[in-house]
């Protein structure tokens, strides 16, 4: 049984026939169209010689034993976000179960390394809002306590949601045991943005996830009436937050991958016929190097004090979220370039502007890499989210040879 990455294609297409509706894939985490797609899933393993199990965190681990107990870890989820793409997160999985069944056949059940597959819980957080879960236990940066009172749009808890599934929240420390003689992870996703459509590349090898300030801002003027009150007269909240809102794209423009969004505006009074007294605004800035992160962050809160002096306002900020940058392993990276190139003969870096499981694998302290592969229109989380089926193969091919040069490394380390 060699490496057929064709099969591959055509369960991602069984899997997006069985869990989706006309509106996109519906494997939202915790929830039955998921535990469905577990269950196809789980189909898939009869007869490799693997061992199966779901950690205390609802990860779900699958297991080639090999000559050696050093592990190498492939891995992605097969959770989505409501009115998802096909691709997203179910083609790490795919691929990583094609992988795996390319070393039991070549290896006679036996490759020299043990070989690993993990489709990580509730990458998404789409139910709940809180990202990353299961991967999070997995490395021991879990939030047990903010997390478990989490409610979805209907009021149902999280841990009661995950204790329907069979996951008892108290316990997702144990998930860290899965972290045992791990020497390696890797994981293929869509890039969910237009850089390698624009290079008219296929496949890309990932720098790391970018790391994220986030914060909310509010400027303070004064509602007045507005026919009445003069312009030079005004202190509209609004129009200081208009001018951070543009600045920001100076911002991050000074920094080659740098992006900085203002995602959200409320004003208040809210009515057209008065001045805007208070201004709440959302800033979210994410770059893969922890200084420019900083200078970006500083840069913002300067400016808007300056607006807000400009248009006689004042201006707060308080932090929502952060999280550092996560740069990957360099010699795994000169791996997946070299397997991108041997491949498709040319080769692009890029960072991640959004989170993945391989960055809580990665900040686990286990060398670990990611590979993307172009998205048409970098489009994602979106039923219209698409790439060539040409381009899919050649990125599980480009995989398997990643995994291949990654075990001769293990062999070597």
């Amino acid at each position: 049984m060699p490496l057929n990455p064709q099969r591959t294609i055509d369960e991602l297409k069984e899997l997006r026939d069985l869990t989706s509706d006309d509106n996109g894939a519906q494997r939202v985490a915790w929830t039955d169209t998921w535990l469905k797609a577990r269950e196809w899933f789980e189909t898939k393993l009869a007869g490799l010689p693997v061992e199966h199990h779901i950690d205390a965190a609802g990860n779900n681990w699958i297991t080639l034993p090999g000559e050696s107990e050093k592990a190498l870890l492939l891995g992605g989820h097969l959770d989505s976000v409501p009115n998802g793409g096909w691709l997203d997160g179910a083609l790490g999985v795919l691929t990583s179960l094609e992988i795996l069944r390319r070393f039991a056949e070549e290896y006679n059940g036996r490759p020299p390394v043990t070989i690993r597959v993990v489709d990580f819980a509730d990458e998404e957080g789409a139910r709940f809002g809180r990202s990353l879960l299961g991967s999070s236990a997995f490395a021991g940066t879990d939030s047990i306590a903010a997390d478990r009172v989490r409610t979805d749009k209907n009021g149902i808890r999280m841990d009661d949601a995950l204790l329907r599934c069979g996951i008892e929240m108290d316990r997702f420390p144990e998930a860290r045991r899965e972290q045992q003689n791990a020497a390696a992870y890797l994981e293929l996703h869509i890039e969910q943005g237009p850089v390698l459509e624009t290079l008219g590349l296929p496949l890309g090898v990932v720098l790391g996830t970018k790391g994220v300030e986030r914060h909310a801002i509010t400027f303070h003027g004064q509602e007045a009436h507005s026919g009445s009150t003069p312009m030079n007269a005004r202190q509209d909240a609004l129009a200081a937050a208009a001018k951070l809102a543009l600045e920001i794209r100076t911002i991050a423009g000074k920094h080659a991958d740098a992006v900085c969004t203002m995602g959200s505006v409320k004003t208040f009074p809210g009515i057209v016929t008065a001045v805007v007294g208070r201004c709440e605004t959302t800033l979210d800035q994410r770059d893969l190097d922890a200084a420019v992160l900083a200078t970006m962050y500083a840069e913002a809160r300067d400016a808007s004090a300056r607006f807000a002096a400009e248009e006689k306002c004042t201006v707060e900020w308080s932090r929502i979220w952060n999280i550092e940058p996560v740069p990957f392993h360099p010699h795994l990276l000169a791996l997946c370039e070299q397997a991108v190139l041997e491949t498709a003969g040319r080769s692009h870096r890029l960072p991640s502007g959004p989170l993945h499981d391989c960055a809580e694998v990665a900040r686990a302290g286990i060398p670990a890499v990611m590979m993307f592969v172009q998205s048409l229109g970098g489009i994602s989380h979106n039923k219209i989210e698409n790439t060539k089926e040409e381009h899919l193969a050649m990125a599980v091919t480009a995989m398997d040879r990643l995994a291949t040069h990654t075990v001769e490394w293990m062999q070597r380390s």
